[in-house]
Formats: C-alpha cells, structure tokens, sequence
C-alpha cells in the first residue's frame, strides 16, 4: 500500500482465478486479475489481506495506458474494487478472527438502491433485443 501526495491510501494487488472448466489436456487455466483498492478499503485490505486468502470484490472495469521507457503505448486492465468480502473470514494470524466472513465497503450506505437481481420482470420483446 502506497499513499499519493494528497495522503489517499491506494493498493493493488493481482488475484488468481481459476476457470471453471479444463482444456483439451485436462488442465484449467488461471488467469492473473489486477485490483486496486483506494482510502479506506486499501488501509483494510492491506491490514488483513494476505497472500492465498479467498476474497470477493465488486468493483468497475478500467482501462488506462502509459508510455513505456522505448516510447510504446501499454495498456492496463484492472478492477476497481468498490467492495469487497473474506468469504471464509479472516485468517488465523488476522486479529479479530470471525469464522462468519467479513464485507467491507467503499461506501457509507452500502444497501443497494435497487434490486441487483431485478425481482419484477422486463416487457422486452424478442425483435426489441439487439441480438
């Protein structure tokens, strides 16, 4: 964790995600997702994140670039996590340790505003759908 001239805290770290399913030589895949964490959220992750722990985020997609030493645009894919959860709790060397799993959020009222999973159903006809 790193903390910016204005004194935001900032983090990031990559995760490893394993495919659901196998190639053709019965072995999965793994792909390497970066997240950065701001304020508060990187102070907590930074505190109780530790390498191999399970964690959950939600966060947006961003895509920035920058120029490398030899002048050539690279482009960076992560997450920017917004919230987040320890699904199996914290680990043993955490303090605090709580078996029930622990949800932390970048924001103050973190119920959403409107069901995530749309409970009423959508008037759409099939000509209406862009593909």
């Amino acid at each position: 964790m790193k903390y910016t001239q204005s004194g935001k805290a900032v983090g990031s770290v990559s995760i490893a995600v394993t495919r659901d399913f196998k190639d053709a030589n019965g072995n999965r895949e793994t792909d390497w997702i970066n997240l950065v964490f701001w304020g508060k959220t990187a102070e907590t992750v930074a505190n109780y994140f530790k390498k191999g722990d399970e964690i959950l985020v939600v966060g947006r997609l961003q895509v920035r670039n920058y120029e490398d030493q030899q002048g050539n645009k690279k482009y960076v894919t992560e997450v920017v996590v917004g919230n987040f959860s320890f699904p199996g709790g914290k680990s043993k060397e955490s303090p605090q340790s709580n078996s029930s799993g622990n949800s932390y959020s970048n924001n103050r009222n973190s119920k959403p505003k409107y069901d995530t999973f749309g409970s009423s159903s959508i008037d759409i006809g099939d000509d209406d759908l862009p593909f």
